[in-house]
């Protein structure tokens, strides 16, 4: 048994809303607690909210009590390596920030990950607060981290954007989020009066997800299927004000509904009903929703955007970013056909399979530990 690795991990992101990166917190923290050669802690950089995280941390991880007020320590990590981490959480081997920045240490080993580029191959689709994230792994990199992406992809553009050393940027594929049983009533309670069947969506309204582009492919899907809906299922973002100018313009208008933020059983429910999941994104540095229509047997239509082929392989129906017509057709394959269907539907399940987290866990252990040892 090799000796035990002491790892501090920033779950500020379980805090508040659910997140993609909360998520991924949340699955690592689960995966690393049941390893024997890991003591992993979580801390949150946070000051009135510190304790939010207590409740969604699993068993077996310890939690870094004492406050880390996230403005004054921001402000003096962007400027200096103090306070060090070790100040908060105590002695540890290596620190790992889940997202983008990672703070100081004195002694310990860093990690940060790197969920995507879409900062730097796509800032006019970016906020504010998101173009903050390049500064940061730089600033990271030039500290001797070592960076985690989740696809090849990434790590490909991360050591092409940063200079970085490729054999210092590791992908360790995430797992895919659980979701409760589904709630089965869930589509009957969105679906228009007149519809049975539907094309979901599931995303924050942001640009980089192409829904207003979905929204143009469905209208033309929509024109013979009177009995089909769009439904998108996810929180409003910076893209809201775009999306919903699509769809106040589009002839099946009355037939794309928008659920807002839904709870995890209502967000099964929904993909366990669909009749296909569009993915129609612009770039993606993973994805979680088609893993999760293909853990629930939904086919999945999407685009080859980032490393969504990567993640996804022959298990789904796939078109180029922007080709609405290709989308279109694309989508129509499916729900015209329950031989097509079934066929993606049996081959997403086996992708699926390829993705957990206690074998993430296993390989950022690995990445720790070639961390520790450099």
């Amino acid at each position: 048994m090799a000796e035990r690795l002491r790892v501090a991990l920033d779950a500020t992101p379980l805090i508040g809303a659910p997140t993609g990166v909360g998520a991924f917190c949340a699955g690592v923290l689960a995966g690393l607690s049941r390893r024997e050669d890991v003591t992993a802690t979580a801390f949150a950089v946070s000051w009135r909210r510190r304790h939010a995280i207590d409740g969604r941390v699993p068993s077996g991880v310890g939690i870094a009590g004492r406050a880390m007020p996230a403005r004054p320590l921001h402000a003096a990590w962007r400027r200096s390596e103090l306070p060090p981490l070790e100040w908060f959480v105590g002695g540890i081997d290596v620190v790992h920030g889940t997202n983008y920045v990672v703070p100081p240490t004195r002694r310990a080993a860093r990690v940060v990950t790197v969920h995507d580029l879409t900062t730097v191959r796509y800032p006019e689709l970016c906020n504010r607060a998101t173009l903050a994230y390049p500064a940061l792994v730089r600033r990271a990199l030039a500290h001797g981290a070592w960076v985690h992406t989740h696809s090849e992809w990434v790590a490909a553009e991360v050591a092409d954007v940063f200079g970085a050393d490729r054999a210092r940027v590791r992908a360790v594929a995430s797992g895919i989020p659980a979701l409760p049983a589904p709630d089965l009533a869930a589509p009957s309670r969105v679906l228009p009066l007149g519809t049975s069947r539907y094309v979901l969506a599931v995303g924050t309204a942001e640009p980089r997800k192409d829904f207003p582009g979905l929204v143009a492919a469905f209208d033309e899907l929509a024109v013979t299927r009177p009995d089909l809906a769009l439904v998108l299922a996810g929180p409003e973002g910076w893209g809201s004000g775009e999306l919903a100018a699509a769809i106040s313009s589009a002839a099946s208008a009355g037939r794309i509904v928008r659920t807002g933020w839904v709870d995890d059983a209502t967000l099964a429910g929904l993909l366990a009903g669909a009749s296909v999941l569009a993915y129609p994104s612009l770039y993606e540095g993973f994805g979680y929703p088609p893993l999760q229509a293909m853990v629930l047997g939904t086919p999945v239509v999407a685009t080859r955007a980032g490393a969504i082929e990567e993640v996804v392989g022959d298990a789904a129906t796939l078109v180029a970013p922007r080709d609405r017509g290709a989308l279109a057709a694309a989508l129509a394959a499916v729900v015209d056909s329950e031989e097509v269907a079934a066929s993606l539907a049996a081959r997403g399940h086996d992708r699926a399979q390829l993705y957990g987290w206690d074998r993430c866990a296993e390989g950022l252990t690995a990445l720790y530990r070639d961390a520790v040892a450099t």
